[in-house]
């Protein structure tokens, strides 16, 4: 059975990969690096509780212009990002708070009108929304008015019973956002202990895959059309990973580097895209639970300029590799 992300069916991992310095006796490392803590890690990822709204594509925003009946009314925030207004056209706000995206109006409207003072309002938090996936009963898109959170995510999505477990709760379950960071989060162990962590907050456009008990996965990040995770099939090898992952994006370039980061031995394999594209390239390496494919960004030359571009909990603690319990 194939998963993608397109098709809401998936299976996701993240893996683990801490670099610390191998000393001899006696010797101390040139350069110690600290080990952050799960629950750190969780506080790091968290947005803060009074973080401003930003608007989004989707969003129904209410624009009020002090003096100028004709161009205040309601808007609906286009796919590009951009409201249109009368004599000013076309005006891009997305991933502004309401008092930037006032100013942007205002600046906008000033070579056309004296000092107009703009307000505005969201009327419909069209582009608020996470996508839940994996073993939910109703796996999908989740809008909010609010700020969503991982427990809420989890109820409205509806977990299901597993076989092997009494209460169904999952053991863990990842987050992903972006292309380029993911959390693993220790769900069961939370709640029993009573963290309020469990309930963690979450940013638009996360994803929050549950896995079933022991599956076992592998996740695809970097520069492809749909990053996130992917169950280990037969049939799964690098090149179905990738076609699966929606093919490579735009910065990618024409001959992207593929990075292999293997949990189970923290190695690191270095596919090219020529031998890729040979017959039966990339069958030469095995996918194992626990893997990370990253897709390297066109320009970079090291691994060591990739990994910085990912956040300091994939390559700490966030990436944490999921097996047996």
């Amino acid at each position: 059975m194939k998963h993608s992300l397109s098709s809401f069916t998936v299976a996701a991992v993240a893996i683990a990969m801490l670099l610390i310095p191998v000393c001899g006796e006696g010797q101390q490392p040139s350069d110690p690096q600290l080990k952050i803590s799960p629950l750190k890690a969780m506080q790091n990822f968290e947005p803060s509780a009074d973080e401003e709204y930003e608007i989004g594509p989707g969003d129904e925003v209410s624009i009020d212009i002090a003096g100028y009946p004709e161009l205040t009314g309601k808007r609906t925030v286009g796919p590009d990002g951009r409201i249109t207004l009368p004599v000013t056209g076309s005006i891009e706000i997305a991933n502004e708070t309401r008092e930037k995206a006032a100013k942007t109006i205002q600046a906008a409207l000033a070579a056309y009108y004296t000092n107009p003072s703009v307000t505005i309002g969201i009327d419909k938090y069209g582009s608020n929304r996470v996508l839940i996936l994996g073993n939910v009963q109703h796996p999908g898109v989740l809008y909010y008015d609010t700020t969503p959170t991982l427990l809420d995510a989890i109820a409205r999505g509806g977990l299901m019973a597993n076989s092997n477990t009494r209460d169904g709760i999952p053991e863990r379950c990842i987050i992903y956002r972006g292309n380029d960071q993911t959390l693993t989060v220790e769900l069961k162990q939370l709640l029993q202990s009573g963290s309020a962590m469990a309930d963690i907050r979450l940013r638009r456009n996360d994803i929050i895959f549950i896995p079933v008990q022991q599956q076992e996965f592998v996740s695809i990040l970097g520069e492809v059309q749909h990053p996130g995770p992917q169950a280990i099939t037969p049939e799964l090898n690098l090149r179905l990973a990738i076609a699966q992952a929606g093919g490579f994006g735009e910065g990618a370039g024409s001959s992207p580097t593929i990075q292999i980061i293997q949990a189970s031995t923290n190695k690191t394999i270095t596919v090219s895209f020529r031998s890729l594209m040979q017959p039966g390239g990339g069958d030469e390496v095995t996918l194992h639970s626990g893997d990370m494919i990253f897709i390297q960004k066109s320009g970079f030359q090291k691994f060591a300029a990739v990994i910085s571009k990912l956040s300091p909990l994939t390559t700490l603690v966030a990436l944490g590799a999921l097996g047996a319990p």
